[in-house]
């Protein structure tokens, strides 16, 4: 028995149409500029936003990492969301790879208040590091892929202009954001200066996100990118599933919502778990499990004798779980079996 993986949407596989492309994809030294189907992805991304120019990086955290660097510079302060994955999950690159202060804010579900991110906007002295860059998410991971309304992003973005200040946009799964809210992507990356976007996870790309912004901003961040390790050589073979994530997988992700949603609907009335399934805006479920006879290991590890995977969330209070293509109605219906045979 194939086992029902809800772990995350990262363990997507590629689609057999993504696999055809990649065997036969034109390819180049992207090193060197000249991979072509590397190029007309990093055209298709910035396109796509509305920005100048992309960069192709093999992970989201390397796109995040370039962008923080180009963006600041040393004994700089970034404004970041308490929960964020880019404070929290990234192997502490603001302060490893760009020497900043991160100034983490708390927020409703992923969304700051614009009048607190005000501030804590600092003017440098001697005493105190200078704020430069504000780093947003959409949808946001650890508020269990909650959607950041547009207009917090536009309240955010008039406290930048203000005050001379970046904005850099973590939208590892903005279509997600978008499919849930009808915004465009657009709409969010216009209140940016640059944003980060997966291929994988929901678009099921293998590998890859990509970094959209100015072209100055881009040329530099390729420096960056290069300095990283993050120099691909033939990656046209890669780029060119990103191009079918871009043009092919964008319009399904409601699948995911729409299970994600039924799923938490009725994990929520077992004993045990503590879930709003309205607060399930996307395809991440987050809930809390408090039971006298179960742990979280003890829960994952009854449902993985099912056939249920799941991880357990940040902090270990709870379990995550994540809908994706390569989950469908049958697994969502396994699912909910298997949680009312362990928790009845």
């Amino acid at each position: 028995m194939n086992p029902s993986d809800f772990r995350s949407d990262t363990v997507t596989r590629p689609t057999p149409e993504m696999r055809k492309a990649m065997a036969e994809a034109e390819v180049g030294d992207d090193v060197i500029g000249f991979d072509p189907t590397v190029q007309k992805l990093e055209a298709l991304a910035a396109e796509t936003m509305g920005k100048e120019a992309g960069l192709f990086c093999p992970s989201g955290t390397m796109g995040n990492s370039i962008a923080v660097k180009a963006w600041t510079q040393e004994l700089q302060e970034v404004i970041v969301e308490s929960r964020s994955h880019i404070f929290n999950l990234e192997s502490t690159h603001l302060t490893f790879i760009s020497r900043v202060t991160p100034r983490p804010l708390p927020s409703r579900r992923g969304a700051m208040d614009p009048a607190e991110v005000e501030h804590f906007v600092k003017k440098p002295n001697v005493h105190t590091p200078q704020t430069t860059l504000i780093c947003l998410e959409n949808t946001h991971n650890n508020w269990g892929g909650a959607v950041v309304p547009l207009e917090n992003f536009k309240a955010i973005r008039e406290v930048a202009v203000r005050h001379g200040l970046r904005v850099h946009l973590d939208g590892a799964r903005i279509f997600n954001a978008s499919t849930a809210s009808g915004v465009p992507v657009r709409g969010y990356a216009d209140e940016v200066d640059s944003v980060m976007f997966c291929l994988s996870k929901g678009l099921s790309a293998p590998i890859g996100s990509m970094l959209v912004g100015p072209k100055e901003f881009i040329e530099y961040g390729r420096r960056i990118r290069k300095a990283l390790g993050g120099g691909m050589r033939q990656v046209g073979v890669i780029a060119a599933a990103g191009l079918l994530a871009l043009t092919r997988m964008t319009g399904r992700l409601a699948e995911d919502h729409r299970r994600a949603r039924r799923l938490a609907e009725a994990l929520s009335a077992l004993p045990g778990i503590v879930l709003n399934p309205a607060e399930v805006e996307t395809n991440i479920i987050i809930f809390k499990f408090e039971h006298p006879g179960l742990t979280v290991p003890s829960l994952l590890s009854e449902l993985e004798k099912r056939g249920i995977r799941a991880l357990a969330a940040p902090g270990g209070v709870g379990i995550r779980m994540v809908t994706h293509k390569d989950v469908d109605d049958a697994d969502v219906d396994a699912a909910i079996g298997a949680f009312r045979d362990i928790l009845g």
